[in-house]
């Protein structure tokens, strides 16, 4: 369909992700359909039909991006309004995170050293699984134990750091492979982040641990435990990548380390008095 591949388009010269061009896709052309109306002939009235429709199967976050992918086609593809539609609140769920024993029995479970390494780099780096596939070994300093996301989230990059231990086995790893890797865990073409996710999948079972387990997991683990040490939330931020404090801050709410630490008023007062 025409209006499709201009949707496609104009996503890529704006410099959207790949994901995000596939989902905003998927949505105008669901969309489409179930309108059973030429491009050029929907209205919001069609959309607010289609979004409605939605709110029996379907979560708010689903929704949400249901609605961001129309709101693009209909203002910057078809050049129509797409203000009259009230859209729901996105959910604010706290994001799962694992103990650092549980971290460890994470690792201590892996069936291979790439795995091993995936997962300890996840962790330690708090890099999303997208720039985990996409980082080449010309972007890692091992001397420095440092290294450079190119092109991340945003289109921006940025530098995180390495654990000097991983360091040297990643350096001995790719040593081992001959110098022909152009990715860090790939020769020629990025690893699909799906074939990560059931890497992680297969350790989390082996290590029975009952929580669920995704390469995002890692990374919110990552961003706890460093608040947990006492750092700077602004340098998470930045590490993180992201681009708004308030998005590092829900992590504040998930310590539970600091929570451990409060001491209770209760134990506080004199009850002989």
């Amino acid at each position: 369909m025409e209006e499709i591949e201009k949707l496609k388009t104009e996503l890529r010269i704006r410099g959207f992700s790949p994901l995000t061009v596939r989902n905003y896709s998927f949505f105008v052309e669901k969309f489409l359909q179930s309108a059973e109306k030429k491009p050029s002939e929907v209205n919001q009235d069609d959309a607010k039909k289609y979004l409605g429709e939605m709110f029996d199967t379907k979560s708010k976050n689903t929704i949400m991006l249901a609605a961001a992918s129309l709101k693009f086609f209909f203002k910057q593809i078809l050049d129509k309004e797409f203000d009259k539609i009230p859209l729901p609140k996105k959910d604010r769920k706290l994001p799962e995170v694992l103990s650092k024993e549980e971290v460890r029995r994470l690792i201590d479970f892996s069936d291979a050293e790439k795995s091993r390494l995936i997962v300890s780099l996840l962790y330690s780096s708090g890099l999303r699984v997208s720039e985990i596939v996409n980082l080449k070994v010309d972007d890692v300093n091992f001397a420095e134990n440092t290294g450079w996301v190119r092109r991340g989230k945003g289109g921006k990059d940025r530098l995180f750091i390495l654990s000097s231990n991983l360091g040297e086995d990643l350096k001995t790893y790719l040593e081992k492979k001959g110098g022909d890797y152009k990715y860090i865990f790939s020769k020629a073409k990025p690893l699909t982040t799906r074939n990560i996710q059931k890497i992680i999948q297969g350790m989390r079972n082996r290590a029975g641990i009952n929580k669920k387990v995704t390469p995002h997991t890692l990374r919110h683990s990552f961003a706890t435990h460093l608040l947990e040490q006492g750092n700077d939330i602004r340098i998470i931020q930045q590490m993180l990548g992201h681009s708004s404090l308030s998005t590092t801050q829900v992590y504040t709410h998930i310590s539970s380390e600091q929570l451990k630490r409060v001491k209770n008023p209760l134990d506080t007062l004199n009850l002989e008095d």
